[in-house]
C-alpha cells in the first residue's frame, strides 16, 4: 500500500511540475560523492599509477605507470567485458605508442579512434609536446603517434590533454615559460569549427580559472559543461582554500559558448591533507576517478574512484517533499545546476522530467547525505548526551536544560534557560575547510544571545546585540573581514530556521529560508576548536540562549534553501 501511494503521489507531482513549469535560470551545482575506494591490486601496482581518462562505451580505462615498461612513464590499458565488471589487468600499450621517454596523460575521443597524450619524446617542438595516434576501429592497435605541432605545442611544456566529445575544442596544461600565463602551469584550450581542420591558436583561460598557483590535468565533461583539474606534484604552487596538499577542483559554465565560472574544490569527502589530483568523471557522469597517495593503497600514488550522488534535498532539511519539487517548476526548462539531478548526477544542463523522475524516487525516505557533516536532532527525552545521527561528534549537556520531546519544530527540542545551559562539541570542521552550511531551529532568544559558536573561533550564529536580528562573525582574515548582519528580527518569539551559507565566494544569511544579507568573502577565517550550541566561545553570561534550540545541521556543501 505504501509503495501505491508514492507511486500515485508521484504522479501528483508530475502534474504540478508540469502544469507550473516556468523558468529562472542560473548556473550553480549541486553533486557530491560516495566514500571513495581503491581500484584494488589488479589495477594498481606497487609503482606509480595514474588515471588517464576511460572511454565513451566504458570498457577501457586508461592509465600510466612510471616502472613496468619501455622506460619512463607508459601508457597502459585495462579493459572489462561490461561495465558491471571489474576493471581487468592494464595491458602497456607497446612500443608503437610507448618509448624510452615519458609517456603520460592520455584521453580518447568521442568514437575511441583517437588517442591524444603528452611525450617528450624526440621529434617534438621541445620539453613535452601534446601527440595523438589513431586506430581504424576499436578492434585494432593503436597506430605510429603524431605530433600536433604548432601553434598548440611550443617550446615550452605542453601536457595533459582533454578533447571535447564533438571533436572540437582542445584543453590542455601549459608550462610557465610559454607566454601569456599567470605565473605557474596553466589551462590552455585551441579550438577548430570542424573536425577536418588543424587545431586553432590556443587561448589561456585566464585568471577567472588560472591563478598564480598550479592548474593542471584539465579533464572535460561528455556534455562539455564542467571542466575538472588540479594542481601539479607536491612542491608546486597550490591554490587557496584546498587541504593541505594537490587537491581536486571543478569549473563550470552555462554552455558551451559561454565562459568559465570561478573554481569550486570538489570538497573533502575526494580531497584528503594526502595528495589528491588528477580527476576524470566517467562519461555517463556516474563515477569520478582520480589518483592519490592516500593511505590504504598498493604504493605511490593508486587509481581510486567515487561514485557521483545527486543532492536531492536542496534546502538541507533532511527530506524531499513539496520544497524541492516546486523548486524543480520554478526553474522548469532552464539551466540550474542547483537542482539538475538527471538523469545524471552532474546534471544534463536542464531542468526536465529526468530531474523529476530522479527526485520522485526519494519521495518518503530518509535522505542520506554525504556531505551532512553533523546532526544534532535534538530529539532526546533524557540524558546529558545530544547524539549526532550525521557524524561522530556527540555532544554535552551542560547546565539544566530540559528535554521537550513534543515541543519542537523537527519533533523535539531542546529548552535552554538563558544562564549556564548550553550544548558543546569537539572539533567538528573548520571554517577555512572549504563549502559551509549551518542551519538551526530555534525559538526565543533575546538580543546579544548566541546560537553556534566555536571555541577559540567566532560566532557562527547570533543575534545582533540592539536589534535581536540574525547576525555572523564568520569572516574572511585581515581586514576585509567584517560581520555579516541582516534586518531580520529572531528574537520575536517565534520559531525560525536561521542559516549560514558560505559557497566558496557568497556569505549569505537565511531566515526561514529567505534571504537576509549576502556579501563576498574571499575566504573564511580558520579555527580549530569544538563547537558551543547556545552560547558565545567563552561561554560569556549574558551569550547564553534563553528559548529553544532545535535540529542543528551543518554542512559542507553551499545549502540553497
Amino acid at each position: 500500500m505504501r509503495q501505491l501511494n508514492h507511486k500515485k503521489m508521484r504522479l501528483i507531482l508530475i502534474g504540478i511540475v508540469v502544469a507550473m513549469a516556468m523558468g529562472k535560470g542560473n548556473v550553480r551545482a549541486d553533486f557530491t560523492f560516495g566514500e571513495p575506494t581503491n581500484l584494488g591490486p589488479t589495477v594498481n601496482s606497487q609503482s606509480l599509477d595514474t588515471i588517464d581518462c576511460v572511454s565513451y562505451d566504458g570498457l577501457e580505462m586508461y592509465l600510466e605507470r612510471d616502472s613496468g615498461g619501455y622506460g619512463g612513464w607508459d601508457l597502459w590499458v585495462s579493459t572489462r567485458e561490461t561495465i558491471a565488471d571489474d576493471w581487468g589487468a592494464p595491458v602497456n600499450l607497446g612500443p608503437t605508442v610507448n618509448t624510452s621517454q615519458d609517456d603520460i596523460c592520455a584521453v580518447i575521443s568521442a568514437d575511441g579512434l583517437e588517442l591524444y597524450f603528452g611525450s617528450n619524446r624526440p621529434g617534438g617542438c621541445g620539453s613535452y609536446d601534446i601527440w595523438v595516434t589513431r586506430r581504424p576501429t576499436k578492434a585494432d592497435g593503436w597506430g605510429a603517434p603524431v605530433n600536433l605541432g604548432p601553434p598548440v605545442n611550443t617550446s615550452a611544456l605542453e601536457g595533459s590533454a582533454s578533447i571535447s566529445s564533438d571533436g572540437l575544442e582542445l584543453y590542455f596544461d601549459v608550462g610557465a615559460t610559454r607566454s601569456g600565463g599567470y605565473g605557474s602551469d596553466d589551462i590552455w584550450v585551441s579550438r577548430r569549427a570542424t573536425k577536418d581542420e588543424p587545431w586553432g591558436e590556443p587561448m589561456n583561460l585566464r585568471p577567472t580559472v588560472n591563478s598564480s598557483a598550479s592548474e593542471c590535468y584539465p579533464f572535460l565533461s561528455s556534455d562539455g559543461l564542467l571542466l575538472f583539474f588540479s594542481e601539479a606534484a607536491p612542491g608546486a604552487p597550490l591554490r587557496p582554500g584546498g587541504f593541505g596538499n594537490v587537491d581536486m577542483w571543478f569549473t563550470r559554465r552555462a554552455s558551451v559558448s559561454t565562459p568559465w565560472g570561478t573554481p569550486v574544490n570538489l570538497g573533502p569527502i575526494v580531497n584528503t591533507s594526502s595528495v589528491d589530483g588528477v580527476p576524470r568523471i566517467s562519461p555517463d557522469g556516474s563515477i569520478l576517478y582520480f589518483a592519490s597517495e592516500r593511505p590504504a593503497g598498493s604504493g605511490g600514488y593508486d587509481l581510486w574512484q567515487a561514485p557521483v550522488l545527486p543532492v536531492v534535498d536542496f534546502n538541507g532539511d533532511g527530506r524531499v517533499d513539496s520544497f524541492e519539487f516546486t523548486t524543480l517548476a520554478d526553474h522548469w526548462g532552464e539551466n540550474e545546476p542547483s537542482c539538475d539531478i538527471g538523469p545524471i548526477p552532474i546534471g544534463d544542463g536542464i531542468i526536465d522530467v529526468e530531474d523529476l523522475i530522479v527526485l520522485s524516487e526519494y519521495i518518503g525516505q530518509d535522505v542520506d547525505d554525504p556531505t551532512l557533516v553533523a546532526h544534532w536532532a535534538l530529539d532526546e527525552t533524557e540524558g546529558d548526551t545530544a547524539y549526532d545521527s550525521g557524524g561522530q561528534n556527540d555532544a554535552t549537556i551542560m547546565g539544566d536544560a530540559v528535554w521537550l520531546p513534543t515541543d519542537g519544530m523537527v519533533n523535539g527540542a531542546l529548552l535552554l534557560d538563558g544562564v549556564n545551559d548550553c550544548v558543546t562539541t569537539e572539533y567538528v570542521r573548520d571554517p577555512s575547510d572549504g563549502l559551509l552550511s549551518v542551519f538551526v531551529w530555534v525559538q526565543g532568544g533575546v538580543p546579544g544571545q548566541v546560537i553556534v559558536s566555536q571555541v577559540a573561533g567566532v560566532n557562527w550564529l547570533l543575534a545582533d546585540e540592539i536589534s535581536g536580528a540574525l547576525v555572523t562573525d564568520l569572516k574572511e582574515s585581515g581586514r576585509g573581514g567584517k560581520p555579516l548582519v541582516s534586518e531580520t528580527v529572531i528574537t520575536d518569539g517565534n520559531w525560525h530556521r536561521v542559516g549560514l551559507v558560505w559557497d566558496g565566494i557568497n556569505r549569505s544569511l537565511y531566515v526561514d529560508d529567505i534571504l537576509a544579507a549576502t556579501d563576498i568573502q574571499s575566504e573564511l577565517a580558520g579555527s580549530g576548536g569544538g563547537l558551543n550550541i547556545g552560547c558565545d566561545k567563552n561561554m560569556t553570561p549574558g551569550t547564553f540562549w534563553a528559548g529553544m534550540i532545535d535540529d542543528v545541521r551543518i554542512y559542507n556543501r553551499a545549502v540553497q534553501p
